[in-house]
C-alpha cells in the first residue's frame, strides 16, 4: 500500500467518524426532579431508548426551581440541541422559555407534566383523568358511596389537574359524596401535612381524602395516624414503595394510582425518533394506568 493511498485511507475514516459523531441527535432534558424514584425510572427509560435511538441526551433537573429550568433551556438552545424535553415545575411559568426553544427552532417535548403555553410538539404522559376517576371510583366504594371527601391539591400543575378533573367526574355518579375542601399540599410532604391539619380542623367528619401524588398522600397519612382518624379512606397516586408498604400495613392508605415512568421514557424518546424521520405524532400520547389496594399487593 502506498503512502498516499494509506493516507486516504486514513483520512475517509476518519471523516466516516466525524460525520456518524455530526449526525447523532443530541436531546435536552429537563426534568422536574431527579431525586424522587418515579422520575428515576423516568429517567431510566429514557437512557434506554436513548441508547437504542443512538442518541445523546443531555440530562439536568429544575428540582421544582422554575428559575432553574428556564436556566437550562435557555442552555440547550445555546448548545442548538436537536430537541428538548421538559417535565415543568410549572406548567404555565415554563411557556416563556418553550416560546424560546420555538423561536430557535427546535422541537419541544413534554412528559409527565404539560406545558399551558408555547408550542408543544407532542406530550407524553399518564392518562391522568382516567387516573383520577379510577381514584374516584375506588375511594366511593371503599367509604360506601356517601359522606364529605377532600383532596389535597397542587393546582398549578397539569397533569394535577387533569387528576383533580378525573376525580371530580368519578365523583358525579355518587350523588350522596360532596366535596368539602380542596387545599392546596404543594406536592411535598411537609406542607400536604399542613393542609391535612387544616383540613380536619375544619371538617372533623370528612370520610375519603384523595392525595394528587404519593408525597402529598404520604404527609397526610402522618396527620392521620398522629390523630388516630383510621376511619378516613386515604388515597394516593403514584404507588411508591413507601406507599405499597404503608397499604400493605392496613394504614389509612387503601390504595394508590400506579403508573408506569419507566414506559413514560421509552415512549417519549420513540415519539422523538419518529419525529426526526418526519413522521406524524399525536399531541398527546396516554400511558396506561392502574390502581392497587391491599389485595392487589398482596397476590403480587
Amino acid at each position: 500500500m502506498s503512502l498516499a493511498f494509506a493516507l486516504f485511507v486514513w483520512a475517509s475514516g476518519c471523516a466516516r467518524e466525524k460525520t456518524s459523531t455530526t449526525n447523532q441527535k443530541t436531546i435536552g432534558v429537563s426534568l422536574l426532579t431527579q431525586q424522587h424514584p418515579f422520575y428515576r425510572e423516568l429517567e431510566r427509560g429514557l437512557v434506554d431508548a436513548a441508547k437504542e435511538h443512538n442518541f445523546r441526551l443531555l440530562i439536568h433537573a429544575g428540582e421544582w426551581d422554575l428559575a432553574r429550568h428556564h436556566a437550562q433551556l435557555e442552555d440547550f438552545i445555546v448548545q442548538k440541541v436537536n430537541a428538548i424535553v421538559v417535565a415543568p415545575n410549572d406548567s404555565k411559568g415554563i411557556g416563556p422559555a418553550i416560546e424560546k426553544a420555538n423561536a430557535a427552532g427546535i422541537p419541544v417535548f413534554t412528559t409527565d407534566i404539560a406545558a399551558a403555553a408555547g408550542h408543544v410538539v407532542s406530550h407524553i404522559a399518564s392518562d391522568n383523568r382516567a387516573g383520577g376517576r379510577l381514584a374516584a371510583e375506588f375511594l366511593a366504594r371503599q367509604i360506601g358511596a356517601a359522606g364529605q371527601v377532600a383532596i389535597i391539591d397542587q393546582p398549578y400543575i397539569q397533569s394535577v389537574q387533569e387528576r383533580v378533573a378525573g376525580f371530580e367526574a368519578g365523583l358525579r355518579d355518587y350523588p350522596n359524596i360532596t366535596i368539602v375542601a380542596r387545599l392546596n399540599g404543594d406536592g411535598v410532604r411537609d406542607r400536604a401535612a399542613n393542609a391535612a391539619e387544616d383540613l380536619l380542623q375544619a371538617h372533623p367528619d370528612v370520610k375519603g381524602i384523595f392525595a394528587i401524588n404519593d408525597d402529598s398522600a404520604l404527609g397526610t397519612l402522618s396527620v392521620l395516624e398522629a390523630r388516630r382518624r383510621h376511619d378516613i379512606v386515604l388515597v394516593g397516586y403514584d404507588a411508591t414503595e413507601e406507599a405499597r408498604a404503608a397499604i400493605l400495613r392496613g394504614t389509612p392508605l387503601k390504595g394508590a394510582v400506579v403508573q408506569d415512568p419507566y414506559t413514560m421514557g421509552r415512549t417519549t424518546v420513540d415519539i422523538i425518533a419518529k419525529h426526526f424521520r418526519g413522521e406524524s405524532v399525536p399531541a398527546f400520547v396516554p400511558i396506561p394506568v392502574n390502581i392497587v389496594d391491599q389485595g392487589k399487593l398482596t397476590r403480587r
